[in-house]
């Protein structure tokens, strides 16, 4: 059983509110717009982290992250980006390669909108865990966590961090 932190545009903002949460976890995942690396820093030296690169991130972040992480996580196929879009409008970078080759768990970052969708029509579970930073338009700062066993994704939940 392996318990999932996922977080996204970060904008190089990290606090102990967000600390606290990434020590009860077993992973953390970032859906990109790091902002610096001091975040991902932060984050390695508590928990082992799986991130990607976002549209502000900096040529340090772009060498040290990818722009799409595909990995397993237990027998779950996972597929995080930053700019992904959602089922029936997924970003044409990606559209033909999700349809070809479509995860359990679709995972994208900045809308800075928490939205978790099933796609019916590939059968995934899409997540955005919205924004945890300070910056930008949402007003709430928000993340996500669940378990990961086996095969079965389950215990979703909405954590609110309060506002920016």
């Amino acid at each position: 059983m392996t318990k999932i932190l996922l977080l996204s545009d970060t904008h190089g903002y990290i606090d102990e509110a967000i600390l606290k949460y990434v020590k009860q976890a077993d992973e953390v995942w970032h859906a990109g717009d790091i902002g610096n690396l001091g975040v991902t820093n932060a984050l390695k030296k508590i928990k082992p982290l799986k991130a990607v690169y976002g549209n502000i991130d900096d040529k340090e972040a772009r060498l040290e992250f990818p722009l799409d992480n595909k990995f397993m996580c237990e027998n779950v196929s996972v597929w995080i980006t930053h700019i992904g879009g959602y089922p029936n409008k997924y970003n044409t970078r990606i559209r033909e390669d999700i349809k070809k080759f479509p995860p359990k768990i679709f995972i994208s970052g900045h809308s800075h909108i928490l939205k978790v969708m099933f796609d019916k029509k590939l059968n995934l579970l899409h997540m955005n865990p919205g924004a945890c930073g300070k910056y930008g338009f949402h007003k709430i700062r928000t993340m996500l966590r669940f378990t990961i066993h086996e095969s079965e994704i389950k215990d979703l939940e909405v954590i609110e961090l309060g506002d920016k």
